[in-house]
């Protein structure tokens, strides 16, 4: 009997769960920007976070909303389990939306599980690093050459740049266990419908290790093709830095368009005024008239041949503009609190927040997204599943289980 009862036990603590992720086919060469969720797993600096996901460091920062005015910034180490939303660049691959620019050189003592699931967050599995590492992961897993360079097949996803015809950008997000599906789209600002319809999902049930794409409310840019930074998307509450550390770009709060100033970085940068005008980028003038404001502004065009291309636009609106709000800047998080441990808080939404003068400023640090307009459905993604050892999936079974061994063994024989 005791050993009957050691066998229910130990069969219950290996019980599988499915893991889900939500994939995007694709045909063609397309590409967009999109968002990883990911929580640091130990103090790494700025520039060791970028690298793990080749993305520039400034635009890491810029991206949540993370002052860049501040000394070295670059080297400035961030504190283990921060989240962070890492941009990527999605691709398709093999039929597949993924990133298609990600590497890892490995180390000494890493193993694909430890790179998948430790270094990577479980953004990935260690199976799909195999997969896509033919030639350069071994008939054993566990055994990898120092040195080697891994190609991270994260997960992300497009969807044309757009939720229910409103500019997003999405972002895949690993389900933590404290999550829940309602809970996600209240943090978010969108809905628990668009969720279930963006990721494929027939209820709302979701688990640990589920993967999920999540829509953002964006400001697109709608500059010429020939620009470097052509469909430049911006979440809302965040900056993005282009043109070569010239441009600063924001979005929100308060609307759904890009502005763009120069970049407070000290960089050798093209010319930034308007044709034909005293107004350099993001200059705006404003004249009360009798039929109205005539409203006049220096837009940004894009980056064409190393040129910043600036537009001059005027038009006539019913009442002036009051000042330009900008996302609160954050100063270089030292420490994290339990909030942030899973996601950041939201920023202030597009119907207020407080405008302010510059977007360098030292603000209570407040990141993360936030919709103005809750989208009711979205586009359809598919899904797909891959096997997880969940210890604590039947828990109370386990408990009871335990509780009759033990009261087994104070039996007499």
């Amino acid at each position: 009997m005791l050993h009957f009862l050691f066998l229910l036990l130990s069969l219950n603590f290996i019980h599988p769960t499915t893991s889900k992720s939500t994939i995007e086919p694709c045909s063609n060469s397309d590409t967009c920007s999109s968002l990883l969720g990911y929580s640091l797993y130990t103090d790494l600096k700025v520039s060791e976070v970028a690298s793990l996901f080749e993305t520039d460091p400034i635009t890491l920062l810029t991206t949540n909303a993370i002052d860049i005015s501040y000394p070295d910034v670059e080297n400035h180490i961030l504190p283990a389990k921060l989240f962070l939303k890492v941009p990527v660049k999605c691709s398709c691959v093999d039929g597949i939306f993924k990133s298609a620019f990600v590497h890892y050189k490995t180390r000494p003592s890493d193993t694909l599980s430890l790179i998948a699931d430790t270094i990577y967050g479980s953004l990935v599995s260690a199976d799909q690093i195999k997969e896509g590492n033919p030639n350069a992961v071994g008939p054993d897993p566990s055994v990898l050459n120092v040195g080697t360079n891994l190609w991270i097949p994260l997960p992300c996803t497009c969807f044309n740049g757009t939720d229910n015809n409103l500019p997003a950008i999405y972002m895949s997000y690993v389900v933590r266990p404290v999550d829940t599906l309602a809970g996600l789209a209240a943090r978010y600002s969108t809905t628990l419908t668009d969720l279930m319809n963006v990721n494929a999902l027939s209820g709302p049930s979701i688990k640990e290790g589920d993967i999920l794409s999540i829509p953002l409310s964006a400001c697109a840019s709608s500059f010429s093709r020939a620009a470097s930074d052509y469909a430049l998307s911006v979440a809302n509450g965040s900056y993005a830095i282009t043109a070569g550390h010239c441009v600063q770009c924001s979005c929100g709060p308060g609307n759904r368009n890009l502005y763009c100033t120069p970049a407070s970085l000290a960089v050798s940068c093209s010319s930034m005024q308007c044709k034909n005008s005293n107004l350099m980028l993001g200059n705006v003038t404003v004249q009360q008239t009798g039929g109205g404001c005539n409203v006049t502004s220096c837009n940004y065009g894009g980056l064409i041949n190393g040129t910043i291309i600036t537009t001059l636009s005027s038009s006539l609106q019913p009442r002036c503009p009051g000042p330009q709000q900008f996302p609160p800047l954050v100063a270089p998080p030292t420490s994290v609190g339990p909030d942030l441990m899973f996601a950041p808080a939201p920023s202030p939404s597009e119907s207020g927040g407080a405008p302010m003068n510059g977007p360098h400023s030292s603000v209570v640090p407040q990141s993360g997204s936030v919709i103005a307009f809750p989208p009711s459905g979205g586009p359809s993604g598919s899904s797909s599943s891959a096997c997880l050892l969940d210890p604590f999936a039947s828990f109370p079974i386990a408990v009871f289980l335990y509780l009759s061994m033990k009261y087994a063994i104070s039996l007499p024989l």
